[in-house]
């Protein structure tokens, strides 16, 4: 039996995917172990699983890091600040991850280490160093390593379809290409101090040439993309929410199916004012629906000003997936990829009103999948939202969608499958690390042709003061 490492920072979007395929893992007789915050201690131990916490690590600046990107405006202006910000959370952590890492690892002699793909210590240096082989598990639902077909960081764009368009999108990536050149020569810096060899690539490109990169979400929802290296796995959603055995809660149990139900949410990392929720809870007012919202266990509903609650609504800081999306309807939300997946599994269609981080890329997606409709943030108005959820339920075209994907995610075993690839990379073991210098990653050359050669604080696990 082998032991498994998670290295991941403590957000609910991060840590619920993991700890479905660490539930997997155990059940197949492995060891697993978190290395996240010390708040997660005990939620992981009623789940059997270790957690060594952040030491060097300041878990509650990054907390306010990532709180404070969640809340900068995306507006060109904002720009600076947060490159400034992503630097001082992706790369100034770095040294202290190391630092946890080196005693953790001498302590539970990981065969693999599984690393949330916003982690960068193992993946720039813990790798090459320990030769300890690498699985980069990615838990958005849209493979954010660079390609042709693939995102562009920071400009989520529709489906380039015509020639003229996919001419536009080779120009913005050699733009984005130029502007994460400070990013890379800072990685570089960080490198150098280990006596590793510099990258030429980014340092999201140079994550697809870890031996195994996973990604929970499906080919088809990724727009079927076909210019991804041999490391890529889809394994379709892994969730988790709550302990297998814990209750629904009593009253979502006793509340009348009469009418549609509606869920609202801005999902558990949303730091700015709650202007979806707000919008949501005026517009379906004097609907003939029920209206189950959520603020996030981050926010205390009463310190909102979200004014006196409809008669047709609750408001809750957070109710499990697993209870609540078999009983909606319509689901409304920012469009995270957590509930975005959870939504689309139970075949429930979508209204997303996306922000930031993953949240336009997945709004694209299921705009363009006929299972949801998508509105700018800035087009978010009561009478908007009234009139996409009275589409959505009269239409049901968008429920047949939303079932498509529902049966093509049924298609993929999720943890299960992400946990027998895990389990394959720890028999094969002793892969070259991707920094040996016979595997230089160059400019120029795809991620494709690069192999690596076989030889704030969070009271539970569904709790944070920040996070996705």
């Amino acid at each position: 039996m082998a032991k498994f490492l998670f290295t991941v920072w403590p957000f609910p979007g991060h840590v619920h995917p993991n700890v479905a395929i660490a539930q997997a893992l155990c059940t197949g007789g492995h060891t697993t172990a978190f290395y996240t915050s010390g708040a997660l201690q005990h939620p992981l131990a009623a789940e059997g699983i270790t957690c060594f916490p952040f030491r060097q690590v300041d878990g509650a600046s990054v907390e306010a890091m990532v709180s404070d990107l969640d809340s900068t405006s995306l507006q060109w202006w904002s720009a600076r600040r947060r490159k400034a910000l992503l630097q001082d959370w992706l790369l100034g952590t770095v040294e202290a991850q190391l630092k946890d890492l080196e005693q953790v690892c001498g302590v539970f002699r990981p065969d693999v280490v599984v690393c949330d793909p916003a982690m960068w210590g193992p993946l720039l240096v813990l790798q090459e160093t320990t030769r300890i082989p690498l699985a980069i598990m990615s838990y958005v639902a849209a493979c954010m390593l660079p390609g042709p077909e693939g995102p562009i960081v920071g400009l989520p764009l529709p489906r380039a379809r015509s020639t003229v368009a996919k001419a536009n999108r080779r120009v913005l990536r050699g733009i984005a290409t130029i502007v994460a050149a400070g990013v890379r020569r800072a990685a570089n810096d960080i490198r150098a101090r280990h006596g590793l060899g510099p990258l030429n690539t980014s340092v999201t490109a140079f994550s697809g040439a870890a031996p195994l990169y996973l990604v929970t979400s499906t080919r088809r929802f990724d727009r079927d993309r076909g210019d991804l290296p041999q490391s890529v796995h889809y394994v379709g959603p892994c969730h988790w929410d709550k302990p297998h055995d814990a209750p629904a809660p009593v009253w979502l149990e006793e509340m009348p199916r009469d009418r549609p139900l509606v869920y609202v949410t801005e999902g558990t990392m949303h730091a700015k004012r709650p202007f979806l929720l707000s919008a949501a809870l005026a517009g379906l007012a004097t609907m003939p629906v029920r209206v189950i919202a959520t603020t996030g266990r981050h926010r205390d509903p009463e310190s909102l000003g979200l004014g006196a609650v409809p008669q047709n609504a609750r408001v809750e800081r957070w109710v499990p997936h697993t209870d609540l999306l078999p009983r909606a309807d319509v689901v409304v939300t920012t469009g995270g990829t957590g509930t975005v997946l959870a939504t689309l599994s139970a075949g429930v269609p979508l209204v997303i009103v996306p922000t930031a981080w993953d949240q336009p890329e997945n709004a694209w997606r299921v705009a363009e999948a006929g299972a949801g409709i998508r509105i700018a943030p800035t087009a978010c108005t009561p009478e908007r939202i009234r009139l996409a959820v009275e589409r959505v339920l009269g239409d049901p075209s968008f429920r047949k969608h939303a079932a498509s994907l529902a049966r093509d995610f049924s298609s993929y075993s999720g943890a299960t499958e992400a946990a027998r690839l895990l389990e394959d990379l720890a028999v094969r073991g002793g892969a070259v690390p991707i920094g040996h210098p016979h595997m230089t990653v160059a400019a120029g050359i795809p991620v494709g042709d690069i192999r690596p050669r076989t030889g704030a604080v969070i009271t539970s696990i569904g709790t944070r003061t920040q996070g996705g």
